[in-house]
């Protein structure tokens, strides 16, 4: 079942409780150092939240054109106020090609099958020749052992609980949100799902060529809980 627009607001509301931000240093290094190594002139991140990516990598490598796109309004606003292009659009709507084009953050995990085959031939349409495609998954180590469970976490104007489930390749969150109002606390409640998918189809359904594939330890524990991929358009 694909998420709706409004689990996908709901996820936006409270990603600054979940640690996100602070992994995600961690994780940006490794686009950085390869995107280093190559000569090009426009980006496009998909799914880009709140515009912390494209700061990062723009204020290290001053790219002529870059834009974000994600599905989440309240996301795009964020973006845009960091003075960054920002479009709330699917990816297979824009127009447009460019030499990059990145998934950040285990996007790709909250496509299903069906949606990730869409969504790569999507990408292949938008990627000019020769261009790459950048993107990390969570592995099925990072999905059992670092994502299941439950977590409670607050500040003054908001307190959430969020319960994970991993089985048959479906990682399913409740989130349970209060916000704080004028007089009362306003609760929404909504499920968000990713799934699992493996290197080796990533690289199938997509039709490119795999440059590089890494592991990745962001939670500093015996196995690594994402693959950083790297693929080109031939």
């Amino acid at each position: 079942m694909p998420n709706s627009s409004d689990s996908l607001d709901l996820y936006a509301k409270v990603e600054d409780l979940l640690g996100v931000k602070e992994a995600a240093p961690g994780l940006y290094a490794h686009y950085l150092l390869f995107l280093n190594t190559q000569d090009f002139d426009s980006l496009l991140d998909v799914g880009c939240g709140s515009g912390d990516f494209l700061r990062q990598i723009q204020g290290a490598l001053g790219i002529s054109q870059v834009k974000g796109i994600d599905l989440s309004p309240f996301m795009v606003a964020q973006t845009l106020e960091q003075g960054y292009d920002a479009e709330c659009i699917d990816l297979c709507d824009l127009d447009g090609t460019y030499d990059v084009i990145t998934a950040v953050f285990d996007m790709v995990n909250y496509l299903n099958k069906e949606q990730l085959a869409s969504f790569l031939s999507c990408v292949k349409d938008h990627l000019n020749e020769g261009g790459v495609f950048l993107c990390d998954i969570n592995t099925l180590f990072g999905f059992e052992n670092v994502a299941v469970g439950s977590f409670i976490v607050d500040d003054e104007d908001r307190f959430l609980a969020v319960d994970s489930d991993f089985e048959n390749g479906e990682y399913i969150s409740e989130f349970t949100l209060f916000e704080k109002g004028e007089h009362c606390f306003k609760k929404s409640q909504e499920t968000i799902r990713q799934y699992y998918h493996t290197v080796d189809e990533i690289v199938k359904l997509s039709g490119f060529s795999l440059l590089q594939h890494d592991q990745v330890h962001l939670y500093e524990l015996e196995e690594s809980d994402k693959r950083f991929m790297v693929l080109q358009k031939i």
